[in-house]
């Protein structure tokens, strides 16, 4: 069964939020539906089904305050595990424990009325989830402000469009106060500017001590955004642990059935803008033409990208990858340094020294402004094995310029000629 009871403030030493022990959900699959009324009758109202086990023996534990990402293919059970965990659905074995009031946007416009106003959905949804209309009233000027609907949200929601819907239900959502927050990749609907405010939002629910549990096809975004995550394929439970090692076992397709738990060690990885002492990588940093450290670039404008590394820990001759992403987890581009970096070695083979520099120099930066993460990983010399991999290590800005203006992901720059 699925319980939800209030826990202790936030900060206190109650430490799981989620919990999840056996859990197991089916689904009957009929077979040769009797459409009619005699059909029915002759078939003695004996109807064939099989047994489809969605979710089966899923154990796992989510700790106050985190933010834990479930990934897997598509029918893997990641959304029925969050319909679960939401008392959408009711569990067939084992149990399935939410501490703390809950919040789920499990799908596009999931609880809206389409016969109703935006205005009377914002009161209906804060009732479903246990508030009065005086508490929706008071938070009421953040929710339309934060979907930027204040022109539409006497409009029937029906007029919606699909970005307007998700708009309103993630506000909702994020505005009464969750203390755990279940979200299903609805920020694939929004537009950039709204994916970054939400992201921002994020950011912010974590500093708050709120747990959040986002299930989505986008790695790059689970990688950045959660802490740990967890692999779900047909139902089973695959792999649990932090972010950047569960993505990496789920994108080459590790085929061990049995369940695993990569690095559970809270130091066993480092996450966004956290480098430990045992790390090869000890710093990325953007550095401007002044050779200053800088967290903001202007678009078309120079710039270089600087990874220090402990070439002596290393013990071979490293090839250093990098790879561009927006805040909304487009991927921009990669590229690697190749040969410029595997000469760095004595005569006898060795890397010369402890730290060694290697610097991406960027004569104009062809990017359109907005805000932008790197990741970084160390490879061999032949880019067959991986040293070690760092996802979305830092984060920068990237400024309008007083140059032509351009749309689009890229700015080429270049020069118009007419003849």
């Amino acid at each position: 069964m699925t319980r939800s009871s209030p826990r202790p403030p936030l900060g206190s030493s109650s430490n799981v939020a989620v919990a999840l022990d056996g859990l197991g959900k089916k689904f009957r699959l009929t077979h040769d539906r009797n459409w009619t009324l005699k059909a029915t009758m002759l078939a003695g109202h004996r109807t064939r089904y099989e047994e489809f086990w969605a979710l089966r023996d899923l154990s796992l534990q989510v700790e106050q305050g985190q933010t834990f990402g479930i990934i897997g293919g598509n029918g893997s059970g990641k959304s029925t595990l969050l319909k679960v965990l939401a008392g959408i659905l009711r569990p067939d074995e084992g149990t399935a424990t939410v501490d703390g009031r809950l919040s789920a946007l499990l799908e596009l416009g999931a609880g809206f009325h389409p016969e109703l106003t935006g205005r009377e959905n914002v009161y209906l949804n804060g009732a479903i989830l246990g508030f009065t209309k005086r508490d929706i009233r008071q938070r009421f000027d953040d929710i339309v402000a934060f979907a930027e609907l204040d022109r539409f949200i006497d409009e029937p929601v029906r007029n919606y469009s699909s970005g307007m819907y998700v708009r309103l239900g993630f506000s909702v959502a994020i505005h009464v106060e969750p203390e755990v927050l279940l979200v299903d990749e609805v920020l694939a609907v929004g537009d950039l500017t709204f994916q970054k405010r939400c992201l921002d939002r994020f950011a912010q629910l974590k500093a708050e001590g709120r747990t959040i549990i986002v299930v989505s096809h986008d790695l790059d975004m689970v990688g950045w955004l959660c802490d740990r995550t967890a692999w779900i394929q047909q139902g089973s439970l695959r792999a649990v642990g932090p972010s950047s090692d569960v993505i990496d076992r789920f994108a080459t397709g590790a085929d061990s059935t049995a369940a695993t738990s990569v690095n559970t060690s809270d130091e066993a990885r480092p996450t966004f803008e956290r480098l430990s002492e045992d790390d090869l990588v000890k710093a990325v940093v953007l550095v401007d033409p002044n050779g200053h450290p800088t967290n903001a670039v202007g678009s078309r404008r120079p710039v270089s990208i600087r990874v220090r590394y402990d070439g002596q820990a290393a013990g071979e001759p490293v090839t250093v990858a990098l790879g561009l992403y927006r805040a909304d987890g487009t991927h921009v581009t990669s590229i690697n340094s190749g040969a410029a970096t595997r000469g760095v070695t004595q005569s006898d083979g060795e890397p010369v020294g402890n730290l060694v520099e290697v610097d991406y120099v960027v004569p104009t930066l062809p990017v359109q402004p907005g805000t932008y993460e790197l990741s970084v990983a160390l490879h061999d010399s032949s880019m067959r094995r991986v040293l070690e991999r760092h996802s979305h290590i830092l984060r920068f800005e990237v400024s309008p310029t007083d140059v032509d203006p351009q749309n689009g992901l890229v700015a080429l720059g270049g020069t118009w000629e007419a003849r």
